[in-house]
């Protein structure tokens, strides 16, 4: 299962051959897999197997050294990081990246900033576009409040909110950009078992409602495997397993790079 593949010609997002190098040390080596549309792609390995750093080489905060990235048929090689939500990719990060100063709804709205199409002139004339987007921008912004249960916290400063909602906020910055492709890092880090599980539910009303496809990079292995559709594994920047649940779940590399002994990787 391991080892380089030609990219799907109807995938949205497809890794070809993606090497990444600090100095001496390889942390990626010819990474390969597609993530196909109204897909759940979960991306998983030990610690140092490379997942955040493609998670970065996607989203244009790393260059590859080699190989190519497609989305929807285009290069991201050279396209510039603040492209990427644009042109529909939205991401989160393990470490929140979020104003903490700013209410939940202002944070939010961050995350609309590249819809905008009227310009600085028009919205300092407020001419009839300028309201659309508005309008449409806060149609979004309710839909989400109550989709990721944060209208009770909507006018109150991220500062002052426990982690596990700040984690819905961030989602919900990421939302709100109308992405195709929404890249999750470790969004289950730092839950417990009833949140993990609401989680779960989440991702999957989030695929259906949206109709875009999920990137997700996740330690929590049993919410990879209950909610992919694919599974990807990683070992020091090598793909190890590639297929469905159930197929990387009973792949001999993963249960040796997780257990070091002949068992299931727990479901």
């Amino acid at each position: 299962m391991a080892g380089a593949r030609a990219p799907h010609p109807d995938a949205l997002l497809s890794v070809t051959d993606v090497t990444m190098r600090f100095g001496g040390i390889v942390a990626l080596g010819g990474v390969s897999f597609d993530v196909g549309r109204n897909q759940i792609c979960g991306l998983i390995g030990p610690n140092g197997s490379g997942k955040t750093t493609l998670f970065n080489c996607i989203s244009g905060i790393y260059r590859h050294s080699r190989g190519d990235i497609l989305f929807e048929g285009q290069s991201l090689s050279s396209l510039p990081r603040h492209r990427m939500a644009a042109l529909g990719i939205g991401r989160t990060f393990q470490n929140l990246a979020l104003f903490r100063s700013m209410t939940v709804r202002n944070n939010m709205l961050v995350g609309a900033h590249h819809l905008g199409r009227t310009g600085f002139i028009a919205a300092a004339l407020r001419t009839p576009a300028t309201k659309r987007e508005e309008a449409e921008t806060s149609h979004r912004v309710e839909i989400l409040l109550d989709l990721l249960d944060l209208r009770d916290v909507a006018e109150v400063p991220i500062e002052s909110l426990p982690f596990g909602t700040r984690k819905r906020v961030e989602l919900a910055r990421a939302l709100i950009g109308q992405p195709k492709l929404l890249m999750l890092d470790e969004p289950a880090g730092g839950l417990n078992h009833s949140e993990v599980d609401d989680l779960a539910r989440l991702l999957r009303q989030i695929r259906q409602q949206f109709e875009l496809s999920i990137l997700l990079v996740e330690h929590h292995m049993s919410l990879v495997m209950n909610v992919s559709d694919k599974v990807v594994a990683l070992e020091f920047g090598m793909k190890i397993a590639d297929g469905t649940p159930e197929q990387v779940r009973n792949e001999p590399e993963v249960i040796r790079a997780y257990l070091g002994e002949t068992e299931h990787v727990a479901a």
